[in-house]
């Protein structure tokens, strides 16, 4: 269903529906692991009467991944904890207040992998959640809850958030469209941090129109009287069938980098999965020292493994993480001064098994996600189509949120 059916219905009928999709499309363990707060059919029913399903999201349920804070509901980030250490919300964070003001209804808050510190979709407190229609496989994450609401058709819309991949990794895993913003933002500033130069906001669609929709509501687009100009940056370490169903996908709108700037950009973005695992590790543990050592116990044992990555990393490795991230900043600037966006697949694989999220697979596919991340750059991530029913995507890379591209494209995808 897209935004303009779910406006189509009465407020207690599209109520009734979202329970009962919720009932019927996810099995028991599943909206364990993918729901962490859900109103009841009587009060999402009043909300959304009260909103103007005139405007483009009026009367849009939607679910917000549990890092934005929500008054009456606690924020746990995927932890069992953080409300002990941290006062609960006063108020809504910034982008649900946007989304109120735009009309959209929050029905609930989406589980996540904890603190957002992995990239998996794997949550060993409230459970896995697998990507819809494949049991076993993952939804990838962090935003792995958001992503089985969307892609299970629960509702139109959830929020996410992308530091190293969680939007782009997602809607790659489960066939959706999603939109990464920019570090430091309106939109991210007051959620449950993991790493600030990193972090942004973010949030998925089944479709190019209500992507669209969403964009232009929250954050507008500039306009062009130009074809956009960019290309396809085709990196190593592809699945075979993901990097030809990627590459046939791009051509479709856009042609290969020329050798030269493909050599460039490759070779500047070689020590990128480093960096980033360099600054994540200092910054998260900024974000949890104080109160890291007083509840070791109740983070899982990869998460606090990932926590105490920070006591192992020397200066050296913190002076070639600076180096790096200043190299490929700047090699973000030189190719934008000459085009308006990059195409990458945004995933390596389709979506793993619970036996293959393996280090060397996050390693894959950071490989993918990390320079844009390392960047700051926003995302639009357009879901790709593979022979066995599964689905990888492509990352479309711009310069600025604003950008006259993220139109463009959406338009190209049938908005």
């Amino acid at each position: 269903m897209t935004f303009r059916d779910w406006q189509h219905l009465a407020p207690a009928a599209a109520a009734r529906e979202l329970h009962h999709r919720l009932r019927t499309r996810l099995a028991p363990a599943q909206q364990r692991a993918a729901v962490a707060q859900l109103r009841s059919e009587g009060e999402l029913a009043e909300l959304l009467a009260r909103a103007r399903a005139a405007t483009p999201l009026g009367a849009v349920p939607y679910f917000a991944k549990d890092l934005y804070d929500t008054t009456g509901w606690p924020t746990l980030a995927g932890s069992t904890f953080l409300p002990e250490v941290r006062p609960a919300p006063a108020a809504d964070s910034h982008l649900v207040g946007a989304l109120a003001a735009s009309g959209a209804v929050l029905a609930g808050k989406s589980h996540m992998h904890e603190f957002a510190y992995g990239i998996t979709g794997e949550n060993a407190h409230y459970g896995d959640c697998d990507r819809p229609g494949f049991p076993g496989r993952t939804t990838g994450g962090s935003s792995s809850g958001s992503a089985v609401l969307v892609g299970a058709g629960v509702v139109p819309l959830a929020l996410g958030s992308d530091t190293g991949g969680s939007v782009r990794l997602p809607a790659a895993f489960c066939g959706l469209f999603g939109y990464r913003l920019t570090p430091r933002d309106v939109f991210i500033r007051d959620a449950v941090a993991l790493a600030p130069s990193y972090d942004t906001a973010g949030w998925f669609t089944n479709n190019a129109a209500d992507l669209l929709a969403v964009s232009a509501a929250l954050v507008g687009s500039e306009s062009t009287v130009r074809e956009p100009r960019g290309g396809y940056l085709e990196m190593p370490g592809l699945d075979p069938e993901v990097a030809l169903a990627c590459r046939q996908a791009a051509l479709h709108f856009t042609a290969d980098l020329d050798d030269a700037t493909r050599d460039a950009l490759r070779e500047t973005f070689a020590p990128a999965v480093d960096t980033y695992n360099t600054t994540v590790a200092r910054e998260a543990w900024e974000v949890h020292q104080s109160w890291a050592e007083r509840y070791r116990e109740r983070y899982s044992a990869p998460v606090w493994q990932r926590l105490n990555r920070v006591h192992t990393l020397t200066p050296e490795q913190l002076a070639a993480a600076a180096t790096h991230t200043t190299a490929i900043q700047a090699r973000w600037r030189e190719y934008f001064a000459t085009h308006d966006y990059l195409v990458m697949a945004a995933s390596p694989t389709p979506a793993l098994t619970k036996p293959e999220c393996t280090l060397e697979n996050r390693g894959r596919i950071l490989t993918l996600t990390a320079p844009a991340s390392i960047g700051g750059l926003p995302v639009v991530t357009i879901p790709v189509a593979l022979p066995s029913g599964l689905t990888t995507g492509l990352q479309v890379i711009v310069k600025e949120p604003r950008s006259a591209v993220v139109p463009w494209l959406l338009r190209v995808f049938g908005a």
